[in-house]
């Protein structure tokens, strides 16, 4: 099964899982229009898109979620809370589209079995996501996290691959123009992941098997993708990790077209 970024910052995002059979879409907070040429400049047509899966309602993982909806008759995947929370922000739906899932209740969509489950940050019922390949190879999407604890971290451990929150460099984020109660906001533990706290998990998710990490979700102003990297690889030879040969580390794109 393949995870791939066709957007990934503070500014949108949207991540492709496809096993080849079904592919489904985490989030579409970017453009119908950017989902579409990034879908295209991947190889897959946008009308084999099986659902989309919505981690919380924040425009930057819904924006595109209606239009894409709308246009590829594509079913909207959601708890009931984040349902409540969005609203009318999707535009009408299909009854056939408006799909509900359990927090913690696993279900599938053509050949990948999903469960989501609890991520704290500051929204109605934010979500991550466990999804299994029918070889039972588990993969993970996990960003929007405002702390890491041993409950949240079970729910990583074991997976092949993991795309991972990777948000913001501590000092650029306090030294840099965001207002006090932004900062705060961030840094709280409903807020983002830090690089340093994403670079510890990396290490524990190695120990644990992972294979494959994807930093993610990065901030656009307080934030590099080089600054994101190098923090999680230094982190990880200092404790004995090969890269490219224990674990194959990437920095999802902004925006792959």
């Amino acid at each position: 099964m393949k995870m791939i970024p066709i957007a990934s910052s503070s500014s949108g995002n949207c991540i492709v899982i496809s096993d080849g059979k079904t592919n489904i879409l985490i989030d579409c907070g970017i453009s119908g229009k950017a989902a579409k040429a990034g879908l295209d400049a991947i190889g897959i047509d946008p009308a084999s898109v099986c659902a989309i899966l919505v981690t919380h309602e924040h425009s930057d993982h819904i924006k595109g979620v209606g239009i894409f909806s709308r246009k590829f008759k594509v079913p909207v995947y959601a708890n009931a809370r984040t349902w409540s929370a969005m609203g009318y922000s999707l535009g009408p739906l299909a009854a056939e589209h408006t799909c509900f899932f359990v927090n913690g209740e696993s279900f599938h969509i053509g050949s990948i079995e999903i469960s989501a489950f609890s991520i704290p940050h500051d929204a109605a019922d934010p979500v991550g996501f466990n999804l299994w390949d029918e070889k039972g190879t588990k993969f993970t999407h996990a960003t929007d996290i405002g702390h890491m604890d041993e409950a949240l971290a079970w729910h990583l451990k074991g997976s092949e691959g993991v795309i991972l929150e990777s948000n913001h460099d501590i000092e650029m984020l306090k030294n840099g123009p965001y207002h006090y109660l932004l900062k705060k906001r961030i840094l709280s533990d409903h807020g983002h992941l830090s690089n340093a706290s994403a670079a510890c998990l990396a290490y524990e998710l190695v120990e644990s098997g992972t294979k494959r990490i994807t930093l993610a979700h990065l901030s656009c102003e307080n934030n590099t993708p080089e600054i994101a990297r190098r923090t999680t690889v230094e982190y990880l030879e200092q404790n004995g990790v090969r890269i490219g040969e224990d674990i194959e580390l990437m920095v999802a794109p902004k925006m792959i077209v």
